[in-house]
């Protein structure tokens, strides 16, 4: 299997070739219903999660939001 480079959140990973945005989530365990996703600084909508591929090179930003006061 084909693998590329990605880097999420400052670290650099190798996951496999037509990976989604989803997919990596769920496999590092950070997939959280309050959360946004920037692709190459591009925020990607919760929608197009399944559907966005990445790509060798990509820089990923998971961000999780916090409530509090």
């Amino acid at each position: 299997m084909e693998k590329i480079k990605i880097t999420i959140n400052g670290i650099e990973k190798e996951i496999p070739k037509n990976t989604t945005i989803k997919e990596i989530l769920s496999s590092l365990q950070i997939l959280n219903k309050t959360m946004a996703v920037a692709v190459n600084m591009k925020i990607i909508k919760k929608e197009q999660w399944d559907k966005y591929i990445l790509n060798e090179g990509d820089k990923i930003e998971a961000l999780n939001f916090v409530g509090g006061g």
